[in-house]
């Protein structure tokens, strides 16, 4: 269920891959997990893994993120079970060496909720989320296409559970922020244009989709 369906109906997260690394396994990994082909992307990820945990360490940040990588290709696949342990592998080195409050631990906090999320468990996805919303919002601020992010998933909670009002609100949040910064044409910022149309198109509201957005912008304006 990543992305998730209900109803005939896909609203899509987020899931965040950070490399810092100039390794190209994980490049190679990144497009053959971009592309779906994951027994591929897995072989790329599992050799770049090898390389970091020999040189820099089990425990080293860089590590952490070949740990998340390889978490989300198993969501990707369904295998919840495999994921989670992958991205608590990925929490436990991000807390200890960067801490509670490091954008790169925020990144694992949204990735974990993304999980509970497909798993229906829509209190503990919303407890994740907003864990990683504590972080970005201190870190990074309100404004910043991280924290939109957030929002978009949060939105994304509600949105499963069938509370289009509240999904509405927060994938409006969302949305303005990356209108403002990324522009129209930017790939997040038509995701949470898309998963806004399917929240509102299931809303029940009788003006049209474009019209109530662009009041709701106007509003903004004002």
């Amino acid at each position: 269920m990543s992305p998730a369906i209900y109803d005939k109906k896909i609203y899509k997260f987020i899931h965040l891959i950070l490399d810092i690394s100039p390794l190209d396994y994980n490049n190679i990994a990144g497009v053959y997990n971009n592309q779906g082909d994951y027994p591929k992307a897995m072989e790329w990820y599992h050799k770049a893994l090898a390389i970091r945990e020999k040189v820099l360490g089990e425990e080293h940040p860089s590590t952490a993120i070949t740990y998340d990588n390889i978490a989300v290709v198993y969501d990707k696949q369904g295998d919840y079970h495999k994921a989670m342990e992958w991205y608590h592998k990925a929490l436990a080195i991000c807390e200890k060496v960067l801490g509670n409050d490091h954008p790169d631990t925020a990144i694992t906090y949204n990735n974990i909720a993304v999980v509970y999320d497909n798993q229906g468990d829509y209190p503990k996805a919303m407890e994740w989320n907003y864990k990683a919303l504590a972080i970005r919002e201190k870190v990074l601020g309100k404004e910043h296409p991280s924290t939109a992010t957030t929002y978009n998933n949060i939105a994304g909670v509600y949105d499963g559970q069938g509370d289009y009002s509240k999904a509405l609100e927060w994938y409006l949040l969302s949305y303005k922020i990356l209108l403002n910064i990324l522009g129209t044409e930017h790939p997040k910022t038509k995701l949470v244009f898309e998963n806004m149309e399917g929240a509102y198109d299931l809303s029940g509201n009788e003006m049209d989709f474009k019209e109530w957005l662009a009041e709701q912008l106007q509003k903004e304006e004002t």
